[in-house]
């Protein structure tokens, strides 16, 4: 099995149309030989990741929840400061939803790879 390596331009591109993309090529949808049992997807180079974008008004309503386990641990923040203190966190966290609740979801995510340009 032959794993191409893909190399993204995020520059401009919406959240969830680039997570889609991305998440057929980590899966291999976009093969001929494609079997939603066997792991045969690409890897994945995204450049320029800090600077996507969304679309309507989703920086200002669309919030991310993290909860530690104990009363009181609820933490929310707006996706507008998350992207802005970890952008990869943002488009690994589309991607990952977007992949199949398997045991192969880890083995595909391993392959999206951030690369920071100077």
């Amino acid at each position: 099995m032959i794993r191409n390596v893909h190399k993204i331009n995020a520059d401009g591109r919406i959240v969830g149309r680039l997570a889609t993309e991305i998440a057929v090529l980590l899966r291999g949808k976009h093969k001929v030989s494609f079997k939603p049992n066997v792991d045969e997807g690409d890897i994945v180079e995204v450049t320029n990741f800090d600077k996507v974008t969304f679309s309507g008004n989703k920086l200002k309503q669309k919030k991310y929840h993290h909860h530690s386990g104990y009363p009181g641990g609820l933490k929310t923040e707006l996706v507008k400061f998350k992207l802005k203190n970890d952008p990869k966190f943002v488009l690994r966290n589309a991607v990952y939803h977007m992949l199949p609740n398997n045991k192969l979801r880890a083995s595909m995510i391993k392959r999206l790879k951030f690369v920071r340009t100077k």
